[in-house]
């Protein structure tokens, strides 16, 4: 007999087709993050042409969010070394999407200590609706004053709290707890190296679901292909009940780049979205990127994975001259 999963991720019998039981879960939306993560391989150098096929795609496949990009601090990075959608100037994200429409939501990153919030408009002047506060356990107190103030402007957020392989539990307890109190509306468990595995993220899905349940408040997840999990973590912690789900066209992303968003739309077998224009865009733009920048699945990327360190080791020695010499890269690290 087949099995359907719903709202609060508990297993219930019924007699639908396999997957179909999603369509029946309207917490879950999608975010496309191809430009904001993608542009760490770039530093957010997309050409203009890029950015609205990838903006249109999402809004013909039904995506519920496109993260645009990162809204960085003008006074830390210099404007010559990164493109526009390392700052998401209101004129800039205007230049792509005009006044958008309504089935899609825009998103930026906020990295804390990265972002001014007094450059910020309020959101009846912005085009933005969603801003992800993005944060490492020791920034939190920063993180939740950031929280406070994108509320007050009217914004929807979320935290996203990076690196917690290497949290400690009573670290982890003590975070959750504190963004708890905030006005976060979704907070997200962030597989920043890609080296959890599926026991992994069944625990802390429940772990963030009864922290942010008790305090109405949603999870997300973004995870890392690293060792080609990315998928498979997104789709165990959907199970359990997570709402938001991050994604990118063809993987692109930092280093061995994220969950495939037409991997999740065709897993996901709601018709509220649609893989035609998905794959039409992963002909026409996506693939051809992959002349210009290197990102996917690789053995460098692989080995932090399962060490559980930050890829920025692989991502150098990949850029090296003996970037095939796996063995070389495997006793550096040992």
């Amino acid at each position: 007999m087949d099995h359907k999963t719903d709202t609060t991720g508990k297993q219930s019998h019924g007699a639908q087709k396999k997957g179909s039981w999603l369509t029946y879960r309207p917490d879950i939306k999608v975010l496309d993050c191809t430009i904001r993560d993608g542009g760490l391989m770039n530093n957010s150098k997309f050409e203009d042409s890029f950015v609205k096929a990838v903006y249109d795609t999402c809004v013909a496949a039904g995506v519920d969010y496109m993260e645009i990009g990162y809204k960085g601090s003008r006074r830390l990075y210099a404007a010559d070394e990164y493109g526009s959608w390392k700052f998401c100037d209101e004129e800039d994200v205007r230049r792509i999407v005009g006044d958008g429409p309504a089935s899609l939501k825009l998103s930026v990153m906020a990295d804390v200590d990265r972002t001014d919030c007094a450059d910020i408009p309020p959101k009846a002047q912005s085009v933005i609706d969603l801003y992800r506060v993005a944060t490492y356990i020791h920034q939190i107190p920063a993180a939740a004053e950031m929280i406070k103030t994108l509320h007050g402007l009217g914004y929807e957020t979320t935290v996203n709290l990076m690196a917690i392989s290497v949290v400690q539990e009573r670290e982890l307890d003590e975070a959750l707890e504190y963004l708890c109190r905030t006005e976060v509306d979704v907070i997200y468990l962030v597989d920043s190296y890609g080296s959890l595995y599926s026991e992994e993220i069944q625990a802390l899905t429940r772990k963030y679901r009864q922290f942010a349940e008790a305090a109405g408040k949603k999870i997300g997840i973004h995870t890392h292909n690293n060792q080609q999990l990315a998928y498979a973590n997104t789709i165990e912690s959907l199970i359990l009940g997570t709402s938001f789900l991050d994604v990118t066209m063809g993987g692109l992303g930092r280093g061995a780049g994220n969950c495939p968003t037409e991997l999740l739309l065709g897993f996901l077998k709601n018709p509220k979205y649609h893989l035609r224009p998905v794959v039409q865009c992963l002909r026409d733009y996506i693939e051809p990127m992959r002349e210009k920048i290197t990102w996917g699945y690789d053995i460098p990327y692989m080995l932090t994975g399962q060490r559980n360190l930050h890829p920025k080791a692989a991502m150098d020695f990949i850029d090296g001259e003996q970037r095939k010499d796996y063995l070389q890269f495997f006793d550096s690290l040992t």
